[in-house]
């Protein structure tokens, strides 16, 4: 218990949405608890908890990673509790972790958000697919990422035109290296991609959002932020119908193996929540691949980047034993 303490800091390297890193770890009785913290959700932009589950099944995965490269033994027991905000338990165990990645793909892992200069081959879709089918689900890619510009459009504008959605974004966006949080969380102007003036104007026009959603804000915004014509390819996680929180948790575990995976063969993923929350794109996207829209779990803009990515911000976790979360 005491080596895993030292590691906890490389387990926070595991993906969030908007970065806001909601896992807590308590360490009681002998085993570390995984729960979360309310303050660190999207009820807006997530209102189901889809995100929120596979963020914390990515970090489970992380730990497990970190802990066997560091040859500690450990298992996780799901024991997801609404109630309590667990979703299980890390425990000591004889062997380790099979895992065919390490501690350096953890530290290494980025979100690419800029420009593709091919997507994927075959034989690398394969792979990820071999490792959703391991779990029950499927991984299927839509070649050409231009031509979904539209779909993206219809996400973007949906998540602009709700006023608590974009209050929410805003809370997360670290815009200038001024903000208290910049090295701590959220969505820094380095991470997005954008410029000084670019990450200025995104300020701005946020700031005015109430007085210019009614001339077009949410559609100006949608144009200006869509990562069409950026290149790629769209690889969807599909996993089974009407998923409970448990299972979705479990395939947020599979996601950190196929992101991992994709990053061991040279490619790179950008996560594009928006065209499974606005439920005109999830359907559209779902008619395309043929399968229920409950279905779609993850949908990420996957490919070889045409250049390094920016690394994110991340918290240094307090740890501390008994009933306070670390």
């Amino acid at each position: 218990m005491e080596a895993f303490r030292d590691l906890e800091a490389l387990c926070w390297r595991a993906p969030s949405a908007h970065n806001t890193q909601p896992w807590r770890l308590r360490y009681q009785d002998g085993a570390v608890r995984v729960g979360w913290d309310p303050a660190d959700a999207l009820p807006a932009g997530d209102p189901t908890g889809r995100d929120l589950w596979l963020s914390l099944g990515a970090f489970v995965e992380t730990c497990l990673v970190v802990a066997a490269d560091a040859g500690l033994g450990a298992v996780f027991v799901p024991d997801h509790d609404l109630g309590e905000r667990r979703v299980g338990w890390l425990r000591p165990a004889r062997d380790r972790y099979d895992t065919p990645f390490r501690a350096g793909h953890v530290r290494d892992r980025r979100t690419h958000r800029g420009r593709y200069r091919s997507g994927l081959s075959a034989e690398v879709v394969a792979a990820v697919d071999a490792v959703a089918r391991r779990a029950g689900g499927e991984v299927r890619v839509v070649p050409g990422v231009d031509r979904l510009a539209r779909l993206y459009r219809v996400a973007d504008r949906h998540l602009y035109a709700d006023p608590a959605v974009v209050a929410e974004l805003r809370s997360w966006l670290r815009l200038t290296p001024t903000h208290p949080g910049y090295h701590a969380d959220g969505l820094t102007d380095r991470c997005l991609g954008l410029s000084r003036v670019e990450a200025s104007g995104l300020r701005a026009a946020l700031a005015g959002y109430l007085v210019l959603r009614p001339v077009g804000l949410p559609r100006l915004l949608a144009t200006a932020g869509s990562p069409a014509g950026l290149g790629g390819d769209l690889l969807v996680l599909v996993g089974p119908a009407e998923a409970e929180p448990a299972a979705v948790v479990t395939f947020g575990r599979v996601l950190l193996r196929v992101w991992l995976t994709l990053q061991v063969a040279g490619a790179a993923l950008h996560p594009s929540s928006q065209l499974v929350d606005a439920p005109a794109a999830r359907a559209g996207l779902a008619g395309l691949l043929g399968v229920a829209p409950d279905r779609l779990l993850h949908v990420a803009r996957v490919g070889h980047p045409d250049g390094p990515a920016a690394r994110s911000a991340r918290r240094v976790p307090a740890v501390h034993s008994g009933p306070t979360d670390s």
